[in-house]
């Protein structure tokens, strides 16, 4: 019987031994990586990156709208702006719309996509490899490399990609995101590396507003600048800018903005008014006429169109002098212009 006793005794020990080394060695078990530690933009945040190679590697990155899982950047490196659309889902840090030459402010985030270029993907593990589009290869070819920035030393994801116009290496740090890109080809090698984050750091725009000279015959014009920040709506910024200026009540106190945006198909601006924009305006028809070119102008050099529909409250614009048929634009016109004295 003792002899039975030490056996069960032993057996006890021995599989509480075990499993208590089994938890120890769970509890040093790190984390699995997740994109998400690796995708990390704050709002109202201007990030600057210094750049070798050539002129145009130095940039900066604001962030234009943060929407759900989605996120739109605006890259400007002196020469031009682009925005993208940038999306963390099931496992993938995904580029869904890349747009050069895009100057204005519009929410692409809504847009319907599909397919896109990914950036990133899980399991972040060295090895892990993915089609990264355009006969494009990525690897993650390290998960601690050490990059040297002015924000400090960081440990990053190395991702390799690999093309017939060359190679991208991109690192990402945790709780950082992008901090380094290197692209480099046949003669040439350009580089790229995060140097500030500057927080409530508001994009400044600088939008040419038209309103009527009192001459009753030509437009005047004034430069403004405007700040947005993140999430931050155009038609809301371009209201209060207008009302602010009081630019001969253009619009007037009770006027409002109920929708402005792009489209892009038709490469053109909508902005539906409130009814107090044609109820309020109690001009003759050739002030009226300047009013709607002042906002047509206004519109159409902020979005670089020619086309601007303009609608009251959803319905077609109607006033004592002036009627607009359904789907009728209004046309940039910049010949009637007063030279400033």
């Amino acid at each position: 019987m003792r002899k039975l006793f030490f056996v069960m005794l032993f057996s006890v020990l021995f599989f509480t031994a075990c499993n208590n080394g089994n938890a120890a060695q769970e509890q040093n078990v790190p984390d699995e990586l997740k994109i998400e530690d690796f995708f990390s933009l704050n709002e109202n945040a201007k990030y600057t990156y210094a750049g070798e190679g050539n002129e145009f590697a130095s940039y900066t990155v604001f962030i234009d709208y943060i929407n759900g899982s989605r996120v739109q950047t605006r890259t400007n490196n002196g020469a031009t702006e682009l925005v993208r659309v940038l999306e963390v889902k099931d496992g993938e840090l995904i580029e869904l719309m890349s747009r050069g030459e895009t100057y204005f402010r519009e929410n692409f985030t809504n847009n319907d996509y599909s397919g896109g270029k990914v950036l990133l993907k899980e399991p972040l593990k060295e090895g892990n490899s993915w089609s990264s589009g355009n006969d494009s290869t990525s690897t993650i070819t390290g998960i601690s490399k050490q990059i040297v920035t002015p924000q400090g030393n960081m440990d990053a994801i190395e991702v390799t990609t690999e093309s017939h116009q060359g190679t991208t290496i991109a690192y990402y740090a945790k709780n950082t995101g992008l901090v380094k890109t290197v692209d480099k080809g046949e003669g040439y090698e350009i580089s790229s590396v995060l140097s500030n984050i500057e927080n409530n750091s508001p994009l400044i725009q600088t939008i040419t507003l038209f309103y009527p000279n009192t001459d009753g015959i030509h437009l005047n014009t004034v430069d403004v600048q405007v700040s947005f920040n993140t999430n931050d709506e155009p038609k809301d910024v371009i209201e209060k800018t207008v009302k602010d200026l009081s630019v001969n009540e253009v619009l007037s106190k009770n006027a409002q903005i109920n929708k402005l945006y792009f489209n892009e198909e038709e490469n053109s601006v909508h902005v539906d008014l409130s009814k107090e924009f044609a109820t309020e305006m109690n001009v003759g028809a050739g002030f009226e006429s300047l009013i709607l070119q002042s906002v047509t102008n206004t519109l159409g050099s902020y979005y670089g169109v020619q086309n601007v529909y303009l609608t009251i409250d959803g319905g077609p614009y109607e006033s004592g002098h002036v009627i607009l048929e359904e789907n009728e634009p209004l046309k940039v016109d910049y010949s009637n212009i007063k030279a400033a004295e």
